[in-house]
């Protein structure tokens, strides 16, 4: 192709593909140890197929079939909490309060700070306002009612991560942005000026209002425009601040890092950690519930402390398993391991030190009762802490 072609050729693409990072980002990006100029790519830190597996006629069959599709979503309105300023403009009593807004979006005050991680308030996580995956619930507060952010942090540039209309928007207040590398690029195309940036590689650290922001390792993969070149990175990340730490996992499949970060970074009060869109025709890049649960006991040092927010599932769908199984397998792996989960409903806030984390299956009025219905659901009013707390008599399990 006539190099003269490609600028052309970059100006017809939708906005929201964002850019392909050159100059002195390249160059950084070269220059990372996450990155083999061989290859031309960023590096997992542990092998990982990033393109689904298998046969394309069985996963089309799977996903397509009429009694799946039935199961994928769910069959009533979404049990949403209208999030208002009351909820917010208390401060928490310890210092640390967590909101799920569905999905990856996570609203943490920590230690007189707010940081958004992953905020999509878009109504489809797509390039495109009339394709893709369209959100099963709606958004339970207005972007513009949520109040001041210090910090935005994003995971990695995948659609249902960084969403540009939302980034546009935010782009206009103050806050700052914490990115991995390369993601920088599409913020920059989006209005978000250079000096609000912070684009850390695995292990870097940013200080932003009394907070420390750390890339950490993550296991998947990056991409929005037609072609994957693997020149954005991906990450998890660790926010501490005076007195409490968080984990958010972005997407990730399993691997022995989280262990390392635990050791480095932990332990934490909360984890929020990605138990959903799992498949077997993709099992290296999402973990199943049992995984999430198996990095959130790696994150606390091997031992069930602190509390675990399950995230990435029930907003959009995005694989053929069943819309209630991410919540229903991680009730059974918070049982079997003794962990406290906490299961609010999106737009819920809570106090992880509190003794009101929210705990019953909210999913289960409308959702389709598996094949030999609910397993213990005589419990689920037992209480926010039991329905988590690993006690047998109490703990609702699917």
């Amino acid at each position: 192709m006539s190099r003269s072609l490609i600028p052309g050729l970059r100006a017809l693409r939708p906005a929201a593909f964002g850019a392909d990072p050159e100059g002195a980002r390249m160059a950084r990006i070269r220059r990372s140890p996450n990155f083999s100029v061989a290859e031309g790519t960023f590096q997992n830190p542990l092998g990982a197929r990033t393109r689904p597996t298998g046969s394309t006629a069985e996963f089309a069959k799977i996903y397509f079939r009429k009694e799946e599709r039935v199961r994928r979503g769910p069959t009533g309105t979404v049990p949403v909490h209208a999030t208002t300023l009351a909820d917010l403009v208390r401060p928490p009593a310890d210092g640390l309060r967590v909101t799920w807004m569905g999905h990856s979006s996570v609203l943490v005050e920590i230690d007189g700070h707010r940081v958004l991680f992953d905020p999509v308030w878009a109504d489809r996580c797509s390039p495109f306002a009339f394709a893709g995956p369209k959100r099963l619930h709606p958004v339970p507060v207005p972007l513009e009612a949520l109040g001041p952010v210090d910090a935005v942090v994003i995971s990695h540039d995948h659609y249902d991560h960084l969403d540009m209309p939302t980034i546009k928007a935010l782009a206009a207040t103050d806050t700052v942005f914490a990115v991995p590398l390369g993601v920088g690029a599409h913020l920059e195309r989006w209005g978000v000026p250079a000096e609000r940036l912070h684009e850390l590689d695995w292990h870097e650290s940013a200080k932003v209002a009394g907070l420390t922001l750390t890339a950490t390792p993550a296991r998947h993969f990056c991409g929005r425009g037609l072609r994957n070149q693997q020149h954005t990175l991906w990450a998890s990340w660790v926010v501490a601040g005076s007195e409490h730490r968080v984990y958010h996992s972005g997407d990730t499949g399993y691997f022995p890092g989280f262990r390392e970060i635990g050791d480095q970074y932990g332990p934490f009060d909360t984890t929020m950690i990605q138990i959903g869109a799992y498949s077997d025709f993709w099992p290296d890049i999402h973990m199943t519930p049992q995984e999430g649960m198996r990095a959130h006991l790696d994150l606390q040092g091997g031992r069930p402390q602190g509390v675990m927010l399950p995230i990435h599932w029930g907003t959009f769908n995005l694989a053929p398993h069943p819309w209630s199984e991410p919540g229903e397998g991680t009730l059974a792996a918070a049982r079997e391991e003794g962990a406290t989960i906490a299961l609010p409903r999106p737009g819920e806030p809570f106090e992880p030190g509190s003794d009101a984390v929210p705990g019953v299956p909210w999913w289960r009025g409308v959702a389709v009762v598996p094949d030999g219905g609910w397993v213990d659901a005589d419990a689920e009013e037992a209480g926010p802490r039991a329905a988590t707390s690993g006690e047998p008599e109490a703990a609702p399990v699917g």
